[in-house]
Protein backbone atom coordinates (compact mmCIF):
# COMPACT_ATOMS: atom_id res chain seq x y z
CA UNK A 1 0.00 0.00 0.00
CA UNK A 2 2.85 2.39 0.80
CA UNK A 3 4.25 1.88 -2.70
CA UNK A 4 0.95 2.94 -4.24
CA UNK A 5 0.75 6.02 -2.04
CA UNK A 6 4.32 6.96 -2.92
CA UNK A 7 3.55 6.61 -6.63
CA UNK A 8 0.47 8.81 -6.29
CA UNK A 9 2.48 11.36 -4.28
CA UNK A 10 5.15 11.47 -6.97
CA UNK A 11 2.66 11.79 -9.81
CA UNK A 12 0.29 14.30 -8.21
CA UNK A 13 2.33 16.12 -5.60
CA UNK A 14 -0.37 15.34 -3.02
CA UNK A 15 1.01 14.24 0.36
CA UNK A 16 0.42 10.67 1.53
CA UNK A 17 -1.39 11.79 4.69
CA UNK A 18 -3.79 13.84 2.59
CA UNK A 19 -4.44 10.83 0.34
CA UNK A 20 -5.18 8.62 3.34
CA UNK A 21 -7.45 11.24 4.92
CA UNK A 22 -9.30 11.62 1.63
CA UNK A 23 -9.76 7.86 1.36
CA UNK A 24 -11.21 7.78 4.88
CA UNK A 25 -13.61 10.61 4.08
CA UNK A 26 -14.72 8.82 0.91
CA UNK A 27 -15.82 5.80 2.87
CA UNK A 28 -18.17 8.05 4.86
CA UNK A 29 -19.42 10.08 1.88
CA UNK A 30 -22.79 9.75 0.24
CA UNK A 31 -21.96 9.83 -3.46
CA UNK A 32 -25.63 10.28 -4.27
CA UNK A 33 -25.83 13.56 -2.36
CA UNK A 34 -25.07 16.64 -4.46
CA UNK A 35 -23.62 18.69 -1.58
CA UNK A 36 -21.30 15.84 -0.55
CA UNK A 37 -20.06 15.40 -4.10
CA UNK A 38 -19.42 19.11 -4.61
CA UNK A 39 -17.52 19.26 -1.32
CA UNK A 40 -15.43 16.26 -2.37
CA UNK A 41 -14.68 17.70 -5.83
CA UNK A 42 -13.55 21.00 -4.32
CA UNK A 43 -11.41 19.18 -1.76
CA UNK A 44 -9.76 17.11 -4.49
CA UNK A 45 -9.09 20.20 -6.56
CA UNK A 46 -7.54 21.96 -3.59
CA UNK A 47 -5.37 18.96 -2.70
CA UNK A 48 -4.14 18.67 -6.28
CA UNK A 49 -3.74 22.45 -6.53
CA UNK A 50 -6.02 22.48 -9.60
CA UNK A 51 -8.97 24.73 -10.32
CA UNK A 52 -12.09 22.74 -11.14
CA UNK A 53 -14.46 24.75 -13.29
CA UNK A 54 -18.13 25.05 -12.39
CA UNK A 55 -18.95 23.22 -15.64
CA UNK A 56 -16.69 20.27 -14.74
CA UNK A 57 -18.03 20.19 -11.20
CA UNK A 58 -21.60 20.14 -12.52
CA UNK A 59 -20.74 17.33 -14.95
CA UNK A 60 -19.23 15.20 -12.17
CA UNK A 61 -22.19 15.84 -9.87
CA UNK A 62 -24.74 15.03 -12.58
CA UNK A 63 -22.91 11.86 -13.56
CA UNK A 64 -22.72 10.58 -10.00
CA UNK A 65 -26.23 11.60 -8.92
CA UNK A 66 -28.16 10.81 -12.10
CA UNK A 67 -25.92 8.33 -13.85
CA UNK A 68 -27.23 4.86 -14.35
CA UNK A 69 -23.85 3.50 -15.41
CA UNK A 70 -21.05 2.55 -13.08
CA UNK A 71 -18.69 5.45 -12.42
CA UNK A 72 -15.06 4.67 -11.79
CA UNK A 73 -11.74 6.52 -11.80
CA UNK A 74 -11.49 6.17 -15.57
CA UNK A 75 -14.88 7.81 -16.10
CA UNK A 76 -13.99 10.75 -13.88
CA UNK A 77 -10.57 11.07 -15.51
CA UNK A 78 -12.21 11.36 -18.92
CA UNK A 79 -14.54 14.08 -17.62
CA UNK A 80 -11.62 16.08 -16.25
CA UNK A 81 -9.83 15.96 -19.59
CA UNK A 82 -12.77 17.60 -21.41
Amino acid sequence: MDDIIKQVEKKTGVKGNDIQNLAKSLSNSDLQDEKSIRKLVRKLGKLANKKVSKQTEDMIVNTLVNGKNKVDASTISKMLKK
